[in-house]
């Protein structure tokens, strides 16, 4: 049986999919789609196939897109994407994230909803807009977002978020209670006293190892860290990168101790890739130690930066590894990093990636 691979591509005007087969080697592009909304966050059910998309802003409102046919056509729908009246409303939606036949969705200003009917309407899970710090969340660049979606495979109780800039969040009760999970990340913005907060953390990506359980990943926007105990407590992996801010985090689909990042040269600096040389970052250990990965890529003028969503990789032996960039370019690597190629360019900015593999 051969395999389809398809990258779903987010972007500031729509969704694109780029196609090809198991090998990765020749890629066809297609769209935009989804009527060339701003779309915050792609994803794929892997059980059903079905595509749905983040989407949304101040103009256009929120909503989820939905494809059953691999993003030849789409639907959305924005039924009960909607606080109670009186509260500010929902300016977008932010991040995807698919359980069990379960959709869910974190929604700017920073909320949680869930669909059991495919994204066809959506319930407020208010346990965590109910949680006493609320007031006290403050909004980062990009806004009071919630960004990082992590419902653990194993145990439908359990999810983790990423809020910028409040933290991370945990509940095991299925959203009803949730805690503040932030020990041991640094909020360097903070007065020198105050710099291991129990939340106001801004949180950039948040990921969990395959497989489930309690081993996560988190790039912040100010360090680069490893949790073995379900985000109780974090320790520091930064140590052999050439910065400790960047946005993106990616897992291995199979080896708990594979990660890649893609460190930029700081929030001050022009939020870039350092010294304007790309390269991604990998780590076969849990952090411990970490190797750049540059063939393939420009090492001279890049200018570009690369978003929270915008990394991921497939579930194909060996993975393959895709990021896109803030300039619209997008790179594949068929061999876990070791080499890239560039598979489309002048994209509109690219705000998310995820990947889709389909047997045929």
């Amino acid at each position: 049986m051969a395999d389809q691979v398809l990258v779903l591509i987010g972007t500031k005007k729509g969704v694109f999919i780029a196609e090809s087969d198991e090998g990765r080697r020749k890629w066809r592009l297609r769209g935009p789609y989804c009527e060339t909304w701003p779309m915050q966050h792609v994803i794929a059910d892997e059980r059903s196939g079905t595509i749905y998309g983040a989407g949304g802003n101040e103009w256009f409102g929120p909503a989820v897109w939905k494809s059953d046919d691999l993003g030849h056509s789409w639907t959305h729908s924005s039924a009960g994407l909607a606080y109670k009246e009186g509260e500010e409303p929902v300016k977008s939606v932010w991040s995807l994230a698919v359980r069990n036949g379960s959709v869910y969705a974190g929604v700017e200003p920073a909320g949680l909803f869930e669909s059991d009917d495919r994204g066809e309407n959506w319930q407020h899970v208010d346990g965590l807009r109910d949680h006493p710090t609320r007031p006290e969340w403050n909004p980062g660049g990009a806004g009071l977002i919630l960004h990082s979606l992590v419902p653990d495979p194993t145990d439908e109780k359990r999810i983790w978020v990423g809020i910028s800039s409040a933290g991370v969040f945990y509940t095991d009760d299925g959203g009803v209670t949730w805690e503040p999970r932030n020990k041991g990340t640094r909020a360097d913005y903070m007065p020198e006293d105050q710099r291991y907060p129990e939340f106001g953390q801004c949180v950039h990506c948040l990921v969990q190892a395959p497989g489930g359980g309690d081993l996560l990943y988190q790039q912040n926007h100010c360090g680069m860290y490893r949790s073995e105990d379900g985000g109780k407590s974090w320790v520091s992996i930064e140590e052999g990168l050439p910065s400790s801010f960047g946005f993106p985090a990616a897992v291995h689909p199979r080896d708990r101790d594979t990660l890649f990042l893609l460190p930029l040269n700081g929030d001050i600096y022009g939020r870039f890739v350092p010294d304007a040389k790309a390269a991604v970052w990998r780590t076969r250990d849990g952090g411990r130690t970490w190797e750049d990965m540059r063939s393939g890529l420009p090492q001279e003028n890049a200018f570009f930066g690369v978003l929270r969503q915008a990394m991921a990789t497939d579930r194909l032996d060996p993975s393959g590894v895709y990021f896109g960039t803030s300039g619209g370019t997008l790179f594949s690597s068929a061999d876990e990093g070791d080499n890239w190629d560039c598979i489309a360019e002048h994209l509109p900015s690219i705000s998310s990636i995820e990947t889709l593999v389909v047997t045929r």
